[in-house]
């Protein structure tokens, strides 16, 4: 947006490598042209040049630079988007030789972050990998950040003023990162505090489902709109499956091919839920045609952030969306393959109920079986069994109530120290 409140007008660039599918760029740029809407620019043109390898100047050839240059004339615009990361010395020779603005992928992703942050984490995490990015563009992106330092007699002599801009970025990243680490402490110990509960993590390319997912499993209101990065923060709802007990479900971010490296090392207490889930709920969005490099750069990224050794499930979601035959065809190669998959739907009646089952079952075997001896009066303990887990049979004996249950196993063990255990049963 403009600073008078109008969309900014833009022609997108797109450059592939010689040997990439049309179908990858035409994929490629259709999710640019969403992301460009995202940030609220108003996309006027396309421009392609396949490249051996990249301009070590321009990123595109010179002829290239001429033709965009026009169509930036021709359409009144005002920003060229380019779908990869741009050099600083790249930046800057564009910006030169086409007198607009020249955004790369990676300011894109930042500026939309920046855009959808609601919670002060967030805010905090996004301007973290802005500054990160900024602080080598200095020569590019000059500006005065910040009076703080700065002004007559606060520099040294000979001083440049690009060297006092990085001095006070260097000092306001070590305030987030202190921030950010008070933060990460706390979530600490609010998953120790959940230690017993079974937690899980939403995962999966932006616009996939996930939030769609989470308010339909726990009826909490949870912001959804059909659109790329709709929401950036995390949120975490209790779940009640009505079976075994309730869990604990986390939206997470969504993930991007190409998602900027900074962004995912500030969103690293985000990615700490992820690594201690007890389970991964992978959502694909199967009615995208490609689904599957969605899938794999979902994956690249955990693989990135050393998620590898987390249970997955894949939620082939959106399944609403499908004709008939690919529906079959979908669930044909599904059961073919050997992941653990489920395909569901937000929209259709009962469409979650294989995802509501799958949990269940992976519920059901993270818990002990035992029966227990209750004295008759412990009203606390049984609803705990209750609240805890899943009570399977219930009898009264002799002033106790004796019970058959499904709780974790830290339940299980408090109860077993305290002599109420009466067998460990196998599991039903």
């Amino acid at each position: 947006m403009t600073s008078d409140g109008t969309a900014e007008r833009a022609v997108l660039v797109g450059a592939p490598s010689i040997d990439t599918p049309q179908e990858a760029v035409d994929e490629h740029l259709e999710e640019l042209t969403r992301l460009a809407g995202t940030a609220g620019a108003d996309v006027r043109s396309v421009v392609i040049q396949r490249l051996g390898r990249p301009n070590a100047s321009t990123y595109i050839g010179k002829g290239k630079v001429e033709q965009l240059a026009r169509a930036l004339r021709d359409h009144d615009a005002t920003l060229a988007i380019f779908d990869d990361e741009l050099t600083p010395a790249q930046g800057a020779n564009l910006e030169s030789a086409l007198g607009v603005r020249a955004l790369d992928r990676t300011e894109l992703i930042l500026d939309i972050f920046a855009l959808r942050a609601r919670t002060a984490e967030a805010k905090l995490q996004v301007e973290l990998a802005q500054l990160q990015y900024l602080r080598t563009r200095l020569k590019r992106m000059w500006t005065h950040l910040s009076r703080e330092g700065g002004g007559i007699g606060a520099r040294g002599p000979g001083e440049q003023q690009i060297e006092t801009d990085r001095r006070l970025i260097d000092r306001r990243l070590a305030r987030l990162r202190r921030k950010l680490d008070h933060i990460a402490t706390a979530r600490v110990t609010q998953r120790r505090a959940r230690r017993e509960q079974f937690t899980v993590a939403l995962v999966g390319y932006t616009n996939a489902g996930k939030s769609s997912i989470l308010r339909g499993l726990s009826g909490a209101e949870v912001f959804v709109e059909d659109r790329l990065f709709a929401t950036v923060d995390s949120a975490t709802r209790i779940c009640d499956l009505e079976g075994p007990g309730p869990i604990l479900l986390t939206d997470t971010v969504g993930f991007i091919r190409k998602l900027p490296h900074h962004l995912i090392a500030s969103f690293r207490a985000t990615m700490e839920e992820i690594s201690e889930a007890g389970l991964l709920l992978h959502v694909i969005d199967a009615s995208a045609p490609a689904w599957e490099a969605q899938r794999d750069a979902v994956e690249a990224v955990l693989e990135e952030v050393g998620v590898t050794d987390r249970p997955v499930l894949q939620v082939f979601n959106k399944i609403d969306r499908l004709t008939h035959e690919e529906e079959r065809a979908l669930r044909e190669r599904t059961a073919a393959g050997m992941r653990s998959h489920v395909l569901t739907s937000v929209v259709e009646e009962r469409g979650l109920d294989p995802l509501r089952e799958a949990l269940k079952a992976a519920m059901r075997a993270r818990l002990e079986t035992v029966r227990v001896s209750l004295p008759a009066g412990d009203g606390a303990r049984l609803a705990e069994a209750y609240r805890e887990g899943e009570v399977l049979e219930r009898a009264y004996e002799a002033g106790h109530v004796v019970i058959l249950a499904r709780v974790p196993a830290g339940v299980a063990g408090r109860w077993r120290e305290s002599g109420l255990v009466v067998e460990q049963a196998d599991a039903a």
